[in-house]
């Protein structure tokens, strides 16, 4: 479908009455965009048409924060229109295979980065070279192999491809059929794989990020291939599922007293946990710009599970149940018991907070202290190798100062 140049931005906004909250100055919230299985919206995954024209604005305003968030997207080497794709047929991850994912990811970034500048400003030099990156890879990628890890690849890479092309998706000489194709036969089928089978082990074995990155490849699939029923098995997966990534899997405990949320690898390390919001907020903001609220599940679970994160990473004393992890194939299972939150990676930065902080403060409303904090303390989000030259720097696209300040 084309793009839709009219603004899908919330459809109504109530009154915080319950709050006491006057006309003046009231805080709002935000009801999620409409949409419906005959409409699938463009551009519809992190980013709308509202969200762009306003990113235009504010910059070509000078405005702050989105100025610093422009300055520290240009200044990143993988948004220089410059950049050369180096596509391959076959991309690898998992130790003791010839791994070479790196190059696949750097190119990811590349055409992501390049999209927005172009969407941003209208310099057709930044188009074409996403147009071209996309192009390169979806005319030569025909296989992702490897260890386990390569279900990673899959799903990480998948709903960060998506996300360039949906950005360029009308773009003079992008070949969205054959990017299309390229989702459907190379990421998709490990996709859905994954989620059904878990790799021959017990849907326990894999931690919530491994179901969190491939919903999130799943749902962007479905909205850049205008396949409502990928949108919808994601989204059922996301509320119901087996896995460690389903909702209340993936957030096995609440302490409501508090306004918090336990994530499960939150006794793993915090590389994780904080990998994990980003996730969350993805799956989130996708379906969002497709009329589907993600966020308020559960009584705001999500919301509780980023202030649990954010509290802790940022210092903080938070409560912790003891944690078993099942892992192994059936039949031959161990159990492991998280007695403690994990200190390790304590502290963690990642560009994620932005996302979660403007959806449910200026969204919503909503008191979400820590992960204001956090936001903060991150501004200007950089992206993709902004935070060194591992794959971990390369989990989520970024520049939430740019893209998501309201």
């Amino acid at each position: 479908m084309s793009e839709q140049d009219k603004p899908i931005g919330p459809s109504r906004r109530t009154l915080l009455k319950a709050a006491g909250v006057g006309l003046t100055g009231a805080a709002v919230i935000a009801a999620a965009p409409s949409a419906s299985a005959a409409t699938i919206v463009h551009p519809g995954l992190l980013h709308t048409s509202t969200d762009l024209n306003r990113m235009a604005a504010e910059v070509g305003a000078g405005a702050q924060p989105w100025t610093n968030g422009w300055a520290r997207l240009t200044a990143n080497a993988h948004a220089a229109n410059t950049w050369k794709a180096t596509p391959l047929a076959t991309v690898y991850r998992g130790t003791g295979t010839p791994e070479n994912y790196g190059t696949l990811y750097n190119d990811i970034h590349a055409a992501y980065q390049n999209a927005l500048r172009y969407r941003v400003t209208g310099i057709t030099g930044y188009g074409n070279c996403a147009r071209d990156i996309l192009n390169a890879w979806s005319g030569t990628l025909t296989k992702i192999d490897g260890t386990s890890d390569k279900f990673l690849a899959a799903g990480l890479y998948g709903y960060q491809f998506a996300n360039a092309a949906e950005l360029i998706r009308s773009f003079s000489g992008f070949d969205l059929a054959r990017f299309q194709t390229m989702l459907r036969t190379v990421f998709y089928p490990m996709n859905d794989d994954f989620l059904r089978n878990h790799n021959g082990n017990v849907v326990t074995h894999y931690w919530a990020n491994w179901d969190l990155c491939t919903i999130a490849s799943v749902l962007a699939i479905g909205v850049v291939c205008d396949d409502q029923a990928k949108i919808d098995q994601a989204v059922a997966y996301f509320k119901t599922g087996a896995g460690n990534g389903s909702i209340n899997h993936a957030i096995p405990y609440v302490y409501d007293d508090q306004g918090l949320a336990q994530f499960q690898e939150s006794g793993r390390d915090q590389g994780h946990a904080t990998l994990g919001i980003g996730l969350l907020g993805t799956i989130c903001e996708m379906a969002w710009n497709q009329g589907i609220d993600l966020y308020g599940l559960g009584n705001n679970r999500i919301m509780k599970c980023a202030e649990y994160v954010a509290k802790y990473n940022l210092g903080g004393t938070v409560p912790y149940t003891p944690y078993t992890w099942v892992y192994g194939p059936p039949g031959a299972t161990t159990s492991v018991v998280q007695s403690v939150i994990s200190p390790t990676g304590r502290g963690e930065v990642r560009p994620i907070w932005e996302l979660i902080y403007n959806h449910y403060a200026r969204r919503r409303g909503l008191s979400v202290p820590n992960s204001a904090a956090f936001a903060a303390q991150v501004r200007p989000e950089g992206g993709g190798g902004d935070y060194g030259p591992n794959s971990g720097g390369y989990d989520q696209l970024g520049f939430g100062t740019l893209t998501a300040t309201r």
